[in-house]
C-alpha cells in the first residue's frame, strides 16, 4: 500500500519502546540485581560482555512480562514489574525484600526518551491528533509526561488500566477506535498505528484491521529489538505502510508529504 501521510487524522503511539528508550531504562535497572551474583555465576556481569548481559536481561524480562499480563491482564503495570523482578531474582537464587521489587516498579519514569523523540512529536502534532495507547497505568505514565515527554502534548490518553486488558490483546484496539471516534469524530480508516514492538502493536493492528501501520524499528538490520519478535517471524502476520529507523525519520517524511500535498 502507497505510503500516505495525508490520509489519516489521529497517530497512536505505544510510547515505552517507540518514544522511550525502555530497553535501556529497563536494562540499567535490573543491571545491580546481576551484580549481587556469585562472581563465579555464568551471568554475573564481570564474566560476560555488556551485549550479553543485556541480551539476558531483557531476553528474560520479556518472558516474564508475557506471561504476567496474560495471567493477570488487570494487573497494574508497576506490579507487573515487580512481579518480574521478584521471579527473575528468584530464578537466580538471588535473596531480595518486597521494597526491592516494589521500586523496580516504581522506576517507569526514570525510563530514558529517545533523543528524537520530543522533536519528532511536536513536528507530528501539527499534522494530526495525537493518542497514547500504552500497557502502562495512569501514575507511571503522568512521570514519563511529566519527566522525559516533557514538551509532548497528547489530546488523549489511553493506558491497559483504564481498558482493563494488555496489547496484543485486540480490545485494546476496540477500545481506541470506539474512544478516537466519540471523542473526536474520527473514523477506523483515519487512525495510524505508530509503533515499535511488531508483536505488541502491528501484528493485533492487522488482525482488527485497522490500514497499515507504521514500524519504528530501532535496531540495525530491520529486526526487532529484544523486546518483542523479529519481522521474519510474523511475517504475513502484519502490514506495514512503511518502516523508520527513528520517529524524527518518520517525522521529516509526514511533513514531506504534507508539504507536497
Amino acid at each position: 500500500m502507497a505510503f500516505d501521510p495525508t490520509s489519516y487524522k489521529l497517530l497512536s503511539f505505544d510510547i515505552y519502546g517507540t518514544l522511550i528508550d525502555w530497553e535501556t531504562g529497563i536494562y540499567t535497572a535490573l543491571l545491580p540485581l546481576l551484580s549481587r551474583l556469585p562472581p563465579s555465576s555464568p551471568h554475573h556481569p564481570s564474566t560476560n560482555t555488556t551485549s550479553r548481559t543485556r541480551h539476558f536481561l531483557l531476553t528474560e524480562y520479556t518472558k516474564l512480562e508475557q506471561a504476567i499480563q496474560k495471567a493477570e491482564p488487570e494487573l497494574a503495570y508497576p506490579l507487573v514489574l515487580a512481579k518480574i523482578y521478584t521471579q527473575l531474582a528468584a530464578s537466580l537464587s538471588i535473596p531480595i525484600t518486597s521494597d526491592e521489587a516494589s521500586t523496580f516498579g516504581k522506576t517507569i519514569g526514570t525510563w530514558p526518551a529517545f533523543p528524537d523523540t520530543v522533536a519528532a512529536m511536536q513536528k507530528l502534532s501539527k499534522y494530526y491528533k495525537l493518542v497514547v495507547l500504552s500497557n502502562v497505568d495512569r501514575v507511571s505514565f503522568s512521570r514519563t509526561l511529566s519527566g522525559p515527554l516533557s514538551g509532548v502534548k497528547f489530546d488523549a490518553i489511553y493506558t491497559a488500566e483504564d481498558i482493563g486488558s494488555y496489547k496484543p490483546d485486540l480490545r485494546n484496539f476496540t477500545y481506541l477506535v470506539e474512544h478516537a471516534g466519540k471523542e473526536f469524530g474520527v473514523k477506523k480508516e483515519e487512525v495510524w498505528q505508530v509503533a515499535q514492538s511488531l508483536l505488541h502493536d502491528h501484528v493485533p493492528a492487522r488482525k482488527f484491521g485497522l490500514r497499515p501501520s507504521v514500524w519504528i524499528c530501532r535496531t540495525p538490520g530491520g529486526e526487532e529489538a529484544l523486546m518483542g519478535s523479529r519481522l521474519e517471524d510474523v511475517m504475513g502476520e502484519v502490514d506495514l505502510a512503511g518502516t523508520f529507523g527513528s520517529l524524527g525519520e518518520f517525522a521529516g517524511a509526514v511533513e514531506e508529504a504534507f508539504g507536497e500535498a
